[in-house]
């Protein structure tokens, strides 16, 4: 498997390799900048805890290794509440956030679909994910 290609795999099932394409993207003014690596058709999660419902955050998550900032790192704040697990990042300059480490995924980012450069993803649908109820949600849907 080449760092091209991620595998989606059951047990007992053969694996069937994915695609991953490289997206860009960033915060407004451009101090924070990013690529990474994710399928093409992105599933957001349209979440409705007390902060995505605020923010209207949509966002879909790659894995850590398949993330790279490359620049802004002095320029983002971080802000938790709650557990402390969610590191929700900002732009200390524009006050934008491009992504963050979700709670449901902490060895991911979590990249906000408004922040990628255009033409770098091919579609995005949303599903829905009772953030209000977050410990009984995250038992049946992952994102």
């Amino acid at each position: 498997m080449t760092s091209e290609e991620n595998s989606n795999k059951t047990e007992g099932e053969e694996q069937t390799p994915v695609k991953l394409v490289e997206i860009t993207g960033g915060c407004h003014c451009g101090a924070v900048r990013y690529k990474a690596k994710t399928i093409e058709d992105v599933v957001l999660c349209d979440c409705n805890c007390s902060i995505c419902a605020k923010k209207r955050l949509n966002g879909f998550v790659v894995r850590k290794e398949d993330f790279i900032l490359l620049q802004g790192a002095d320029n983002i704040t971080i802000y938790t509440f709650n557990t402390g697990q969610a590191k929700h990042m900002f732009c200390k300059t524009c006050g934008v956030q491009s992504f963050y480490i979700p709670r449901s995924d902490p060895e991911g980012y979590s990249i906000m679909i408004n922040c990628v450069d255009p033409g770098t993803v091919k579609s995005a649908t949303k599903e829905a994910f009772d953030g209000r109820n977050w410990e009984q949600a995250v038992l049946t849907k992952h994102f």
